[in-house]
């Protein structure tokens, strides 16, 4: 039987575990991607493992999330990781050189390359045929010293595309789409594969902006064959010779089918505050806007900003509308000023913004309370544009542009105007003065880590106990996204490095109290949730900062996946209900108790826990490697012992 291009990339990349649904295989990494509101805490994981130099055949460190510098902090940090990939032979992204996703597939992505980032985006290298995850810091910390990624092999969802987009329809209506069918959990467990005639209408960075909002999903990954749109985006960007052709057989199959027929879509929209909230955008016309914002990881070629400019070439926005404009590298920024595009952006009254991630990750550009704020990001989890009660809309830049024009949302297809088809150049601008390439080893080996006073060493934690006495801390209910857990933004950010205070904003949005009650409970606790528990980012803050303040176990109705990679990394102990409807079972301020942990975890999948006089039956997913991994600490406690008695611990990892 035919291997379709998932099958390929995986088989060509396996040290362990054969292709089969569910069971865990080891993986080879061939490359990392690391950014700064993650990348501290994967140098000094580097830094506690005693790394000498990655084993990676290319790992890139970026900084592109934390470019706001009101004060020390962040240009500290931003100094620590340039000098942290000096030491451990990273290449460098300097602040302003633009968003890792689209950075990385112009200068390093290669079609049939596994990667891994430390950010939940970096699916988005699918887009060229690549094999790209979003993990824990820790993982992609793991495979820059050389080892595999475990993971349980998924289903392979494929999608088939077929027909043209219309007139003002484009790839995030695409996206969008798939979220209005599936919801935000519809990919969980699946790599999503697109393939069929549709392919043909969809450039690789169309492609880019489907493949990054995969992760909205929920999926492990998406990814499209390497073919002859990808040939021309390589040519294009100056690397002809790092094409690979990597095409699905005729006779592949799939796990799970779908198909989208493109001449069918129309304009979409997700209304506040869930990528899954998906609606048309004519159900919705009317509404006041006063922001959008055009750019991030989500929508970030050349295209996606020439659209907007010859939508309000010779216009003025709305009076009531504040148009941000961030541009994703530096190199589109060179390009659209070549085309005039930025002159038309400017005219038409824009605020342009640095090269990075900015308002779709709260640093800067927050909306006012409540107001409407139409953004082509790849997310509006609440709060998440750095204000407490925002209202924001994801939308294509069609749609967005449009609403700059009239002050309310509008389906761009009422615009008294052609379809602009901008004239994009076919060779695009190359500029990499700001990206460093690795030192020589041995110079490397003489570099020091430049250490701020906000850089604080990771908490060492210590193993699981065999019986646990926990009181119920919180208990939250469905779709609770690491943005909840642990905002972004530029209020909480900057303390990236310093998990002890990291760990005062635990909660703020959901319960404020949490981190105040947490310091003052001895012994531990554990939190209860709803389904999906930990969407959204990959940023392990999000289960250090509890873990520091002492939560052992997290209950719930289901995990993003993610999310719980990460609780496991580091010790905390994640289960499910057996019965969800036991989750009535347990209310906030009860007392849970375990018995015999450390003896059931390797032994069952299947843990008991008493609250009061009422037995409730658990389950967990971990295998045996990582209920070991639990039940010492953590991952780093692993390796810590590891590598103190290389004779006496079983090799896990390696």
């Amino acid at each position: 039987m035919g291997q379709n291009v998932a099958q390929k990339v995986i088989s060509e990349h396996l040290v362990s575990g054969d292709m089969e649904f569910g069971n865990e295989i080891g993986l080879r990494i061939d490359q990392t991607l690391t950014q700064d509101a993650t990348g501290t805490v994967v140098m000094l994981e580097l830094e506690a493992m005693g790394l000498d130099r990655i084993k990676t055949e290319l790992s890139v460190q970026y900084v592109d999330h934390n470019l706001l510098q009101t004060d020390e902090k962040n240009p500290e940090d931003h100094l620590f990781l340039q000098s942290a990939a000096q030491r451990y032979g990273l290449w460098f992204s300097k602040p302003g050189n633009g968003v890792s996703h689209p950075v990385h597939q112009a200068r390093f992505g290669r079609p049939g390359a596994t990667m891994l980032g430390s950010d939940s985006h970096t699916c988005a290298a699918g887009a060229i045929g690549m094999l790209a995850v979003g993990v824990g810091g820790l993982e992609v910390a793991m495979a820059m010293a050389g080892d595999p990624l475990y993971v349980a092999i998924p289903e392979i969802w494929g999608i088939e595309l077929t027909g043209d987009l219309p007139d003002w329809v484009s790839a995030k209506d695409v996206i969008l789409e798939m979220l209005r069918r599936h919801g935000v959990k519809g990919g969980v467990g699946k790599i999503i594969e697109y393939h069929g005639p549709g392919l043909k209408n969809l450039t690789a960075m169309d492609r880019h902006v489907i493949a990054n909002m995969g992760a909205e999903l929920g999926a492990t990954t998406s990814i499209f064959p390497a073919d002859e749109e990808v040939r021309k985006f390589l040519k294009s960007v100056g690397r002809p010779d790092d094409f690979q052709e990597i095409l699905a057989d005729d006779d592949a199959t799939y796990d799970v089918s779908d198909s989208i027929d493109l001449s069918s879509l129309e304009p979409l929209i997700a209304k506040p505050s869930s990528p899954g909230n998906v609606v048309p955008v004519r159900e919705v016309a009317g509404e006041d806007v006063y922001q959008i914002v055009v750019g991030s990881s989500a929508n970030p070629g050349l295209r996606d900003f020439a659209v907007v400019a010859e939508i309000l070439r010779g216009q003025q926005a709305s009076s009531q509308v504040s148009v941000d404009v961030n541009p994703t590298s530096r190199e589109i920024f060179e390009d659209m000023a070549k085309g005039g595009w930025l002159f038309d952006l400017i005219s038409a009254g824009a605020r342009i913004h640095q090269s990075g991630c900015m308002g779709c990750i709260g640093m800067g550009q927050a909306p006012a309370t409540g107001r409407n704020s139409l953004r082509t990001v790849p997310r509006n989890f609440p709060g998440r544009s750095g204000t407490d009660e925002d209202a924001v809309w994801l939308c294509s830049p069609e749609t967005a542009a449009a609403a700059a024009l009239t002050g309310v949302i509008t389906d761009p297809r009422d615009l008294d105007m052609d379809y602009p088809r901008p004239d994009l150049p076919e060779q695009v601008s190359v500029n990499t003065a700001m990206l460093l390439p690795p030192l020589p080893e041995e110079e490397a080996k003489q570099v020091e880590l430049v250490k701020g006073s906000n850089i604080e060493s990771l908490p060492e934690f210590d193993p699981l106990p065999d019986s646990l006495e926990l009181p119920v801390l919180l208990k939250v209910d469905d779709n609770i996204s690491t943005d909840e857990i642990l905002p972004a933004g530029a209020r909480v950010l900057p303390y990236r490095s310093n998990i002890p205070k990291i760990s005062e904003f635990l909660f703020i949005q959901v319960d404020d109290t949490y981190a105040s009650r947490a310091k003052d409970t001895e012994g531990g606790h554990l939190i209860v949730a709803g389904e999906n528990y930990g969407q959204g980012s990959s940023r392990e803050h999000a289960v250090i900062a509890p873990r520091y303040l002492g939560l052992r176990v997290v209950i719930a109705k289901s995990f993003a996946r993610i999310h719980w990679q990460n609780l496991a990394n580091f010790g905390v102990l994640a289960l499910e209900f057996s019965d969800p409807a036991d989750y009535d079972k347990i209310n906030s301020g009860d007392t849970l108790t375990f018995e015999n942990v450390r003896s059931q975890l390797p032994e069952s999948n299947e843990v008991t826990v008493r609250n009061g006089d009422t037995t409730i039956k658990l389950r967990h997913r971990l295998s045996p490697r990582q209920a070991e991994m639990v039940v010492k600490g953590g991952r780093v406690a692993s390796v810590a012992e590891k590598q103190e008695a290389p004779d006496k611990v079983q090799d896990s990892y390696a």
